[in-house]
């Protein structure tokens, strides 16, 4: 076969626009709901998009838990969930996301958590400080 045969996407690129324009609004309107909170977009069951969300929180949560350990203590679970269903992920990932929410703790926790254990800056993160006992 020589491939002779018109092709959609060259002969009609604009055909198919409108269909693209609803899937990227309603791509646009689902990210919103699970990263920062908006009501589920038409065509979503909104049931299963909490569920979602709640479990996209609970991974960030345990992903901080683990890169900065130090945070964790009494209420670290609620104060975190509080902090996620308010603030979506930044930019800069995980360490952005640990570094926000720590300050956030700030004022909040500082007389739990001392300040040299609060800065990033001066520790290892927690996957660096594991040794093996073969070693």
């Amino acid at each position: 076969m020589t491939g002779t045969g018109p092709t959609p996407d060259r002969d009609r690129p604009d055909q198919d626009r409108p269909d693209r324009d609803r899937l990227a609004a309603a791509q646009a309107g689902l990210l919103a709901a699970l990263l920062a909170g908006a009501p589920a977009p038409v065509g979503f069951d909104p049931d299963r998009v909490r569920v979602q969300r709640n479990a996209l929180i609970a991974k960030r949560r345990d992903l901080v838990a683990r890169w900065w350990p130090e945070l964790v203590g009494p209420g670290f679970a609620l104060a975190f969930t509080d902090y996620a269903r308010r603030t979506p992920p930044p930019a800069g990932g995980l360490r952005a996301d640990a570094e926000r929410f720590a300050a956030e703790l700030d004022g909040v926790r500082a007389d739990r958590i001392p300040a040299a254990r609060r800065d990033p800056t001066r520790r290892r993160p927690a996957w660096r400080s594991r040794r093996s006992t073969a070693e």
